[in-house]
Parts: C-alpha cells; sequence; structure tokens
C-alpha cells in the first residue's frame, strides 16, 4: 500500500477486504459492511467495496489535509466524505483481515456496526 503512494500512484490507499477472497467473514458482518459501501457511494459518488477498512495510506500532502472531528468509528465516515471533496487520486488494494478470537472480543461488535449503519442512513 505504501508503495502505491510513493510511486505517485494514488495520494490515499484505502484498504479492502472484498477485492479478493481472502478475508473470512460472516455473511451478516459482509451485508453489514456492503451496505455502508452503497451509502458511501450515494452520499460521496466514491465507488468504494470497504468504505469501513481501517488499513489506510496516505501521502503528506493528503494528510495534511484531513480533519477528522468525530470520535469512535463514526470517523470513517467522516473521512470517506473528506477525501471525496478533495478530490484526489485515490486507489482500494486488496487485504487480508484475520479475525480471531481474540481480535473479535475486543474489536468492534456488529451490534455496533449495524448502529454506525443506522446513523448514516438516517442522519
Amino acid at each position: 500500500m505504501v508503495a502505491r503512494v510513493l510511486s505517485g500512484e494514488a495520494e490515499i490507499v484505502l484498504g479492502s477486504r472484498f477485492l479478493d477472497g481472502r478475508t473470512q467473514i460472516s455473511r451478516l458482518k459482509s451485508l453489514v459492511l456492503r451496505t455502508a459501501a452503497v451509502q458511501s457511494k450515494l452520499a460521496t459518488g466514491m465507488e468504494l467495496s470497504d468504505a469501513h477498512n481501517g488499513l489506510r495510506v496516505f501521502s503528506a500532502v493528503a494528510a495534511s489535509k484531513i480533519h477528522l472531528t468525530q470520535n469512535r468509528m463514526a470517523h470513517a465516515s467522516e473521512l470517506i466524505h473528506q477525501i471525496a471533496k478533495m478530490k484526489t487520486r485515490w486507489v482500494e488494494h486488496p487485504v487480508e483481515i484475520v479475525y480471531t478470537d481474540y481480535s473479535k472480543a475486543k474489536g468492534q461488535s456488529l451490534l455496533n456496526g449495524v448502529n454506525i449503519l443506522a446513523e448514516l442512513l438516517f442522519r
């Protein structure tokens, strides 16, 4: 991902769990994440396969233009809105997320994901 920024291909590289089949994810979580991607496209025009992936790389110039105000996971949607407004070069990059019992226990619950999705749809 870093190489794609350093080469000048893009100013921002966004990870995606859905560009290849490596990430094993439940159907329900996949549905929530794909619905968030559709909502994000409707709101921003950005054609993303995974709008809430936390793996991201920014050039220094792009990073200096981002000013997040939302806390918790709501920042993910705010970030995509800011990237869309920047009109900069961005690409998605396939990443594999391995969900272990440990990461599932400390990570975001599916219910929180549904709450974020509801907030996006009804704000």
